[in-house]
């Protein structure tokens, strides 16, 4: 047994994040401008369609009717949506393999959100030394008014975020006034609750801990990770020299004199540490917190600056670059990831590119699979099920190819009306003079064919027939 009488689990150690100003912070900015335009805006940018809502993205449950501008999803393109998660798929494995955590970095919504609420912190509480003074002086009058008014910020970020993925679901001029109005759908409410409760715990609370602790992509991603994918890494050689990093002083001001003194680059500042959003020294290698967001490499970047320095202390490249050869971008790996890649993405575009205006299954009658009736003929009984996926009226009549001699009865009529984005189901009864020697099974097809000018192709629905 252990002798060890120490706590189990580490207490959680604050993070105070430093503002910082760089290239990289400012391309997540620009990054977090287009996503929270996307997202907050769409469900009131209106669209124009010959039927439906005229919003632009709109999840119609209750009619499953999925609208994205002028395309109209659904419940039978379910097939789509597999596509769409294995190029997601495909596309995080090539860009991870290639660009490490990018992802995290700059696009996954925890860290867009985070970014918003350390940016609340920081207007309401002040810079990192503002933020700890705060925290060391116990509860005055001023932590109080500071928390308060920043744990409402936060409630109210939080709750536009969920009010808004909830307009997605329905018309959103008319479900707002009527959320405020207390006639909203009981689910409306709850879904604009839950995802309140979550971005204010996730981005306010509980921050890197979802990154650290929750999410799993930053355990399995290192196996993704080869010699050639760029992260976020500092030189050691560069930085540290022969006898470790060190401080500026008068004598170690120059880098000629570091040099002659064995010391490297790295002047000890933390800066680096301190603008890590996940509270890690990146100095001590590659970590499974690193979210690669490169503000340390802004940090550092501005401090070589101000010294005169060469850029690049801490810099994305690869460890197969560090230790002086060069980045292999096409390999095997990320070459086969990019044609599996765009081979998803051509199968998704061609498939929605090429959809039919009307689809239409059949479905065969078992109980009873054939009757005899009293003039010696057969029976079948067929449900065929028409969705018209366009937005124009359709005309369609019901034949048999492939069943000579056969009669037909379609109820109500052989010739079916179509609204647009409708769907109808028609029964048809087939009725055929089977000889001694016919098999058991006729294969056989029903012909779906529109009416007028400009009608898209028949379509073909091949079904048997049971003699027997």
């Amino acid at each position: 047994m252990s002798d060890h009488t120490g706590p189990v689990y580490q207490a959680r150690i604050t993070i105070y994040p430093r503002s910082v100003k760089g290239r990289f912070r400012n391309i997540k900015y620009a990054i977090l401008g287009v996503a929270y335009g996307v997202f907050f805006l769409l469900p009131w940018l209106r669209w124009t369609r010959a039927t439906g809502p005229d919003q632009a993205v709109m999840f119609d449950l209750p009619e499953r009717h999925f609208y994205l501008f002028d395309l109209v999803v659904y419940p039978q393109n379910i097939f789509w949506l597999a596509i769409l998660l294995v190029i997601a798929a495909l596309l995080l494995f090539f860009v991870t393999g290639v660009a490490g955590r990018v992802w995290c970095g700059y696009f996954c919504f925890q860290t867009l959100w985070t970014d918003i609420y350390l940016l609340i912190e920081r207007l309401v509480q002040g810079e990192r030394p503002a933020r700890m003074r705060l925290r060391e002086h116990g509860w005055t009058v001023a932590r109080v008014l500071k928390l308060g008014s920043t744990h409402a910020l936060w409630l109210a970020m939080a709750f536009w975020t969920g009010l808004t993925f909830t307009l997605y679901w329905a018309d959103a001029p008319h479900l707002l006034s009527a959320f405020f109005e207390a006639k909203a759908p009981f689910a409306a409410y709850v879904t604009t609750f839950m995802l309140t409760a979550t971005t204010y715990i996730f981005a306010g609370i509980a921050r890197e801990q979802v990154c650290t602790y929750m999410c799993p992509y930053a355990r399995f991603q290192s196996v993704m990770f080869d010699r050639d994918t760029l992260i976020v890494s500092y030189d050691r050689h560069r930085g540290e020299g022969e006898r470790g990093r060190h401080k500026v002083t008068r004598d170690l001001k120059g880098q000629e004199a570091r040099q002659q003194a064995g010391h490297g680059d790295c002047i000890d500042c933390g800066y680096c540490v301190q603008v890590c959003p996940t509270g890690i020294d990146i100095r001590n290698g590659l970590q499974v917190e690193c979210i690669h967001c490169a503000l340390c490499v802004d940090a550092c970047n501005g401090i070589m600056r101000n010294l005169g320095w060469a850029e690049g202390l801490i810099r994305y490249t690869s460890e197969r670059a560090l230790a002086g050869g060069r980045t292999r971008f096409f390999k095997f790996k990320t070459v086969g990831y990019g044609i599996a890649l765009m081979a998803a993405t051509f199968l998704l575009v061609s498939s929605v590119a090429t959809r039919a205006a009307f689809d239409a299954s059949v479905q065969q009658t078992r109980q009873p699979l054939t009757v005899v009736l009293s003039d010696g003929r057969i029976q079948n009984s067929y449900a065929i099920v028409v969705n018209n996926t366009s937005t124009h009226r359709l005309s369609l009549h019901v034949g048999v190819r492939g069943l000579n001699g056969a009669h037909v009865e379609v109820q109500p009529s052989a010739v079916m009306d179509l609204l647009p984005e409708a769907s109808r189901t028609v029964y048809v009864k087939l009725r055929y003079p089977a000889r001694a020697n016919d098999p058991k099974r006729i294969p056989f097809s029903f012909e779906l064919t529109p009416e007028g000018r400009h009608a898209p192709a028949p379509l073909i629905l091949p079904t048997q027939f049971y003699t027997r």
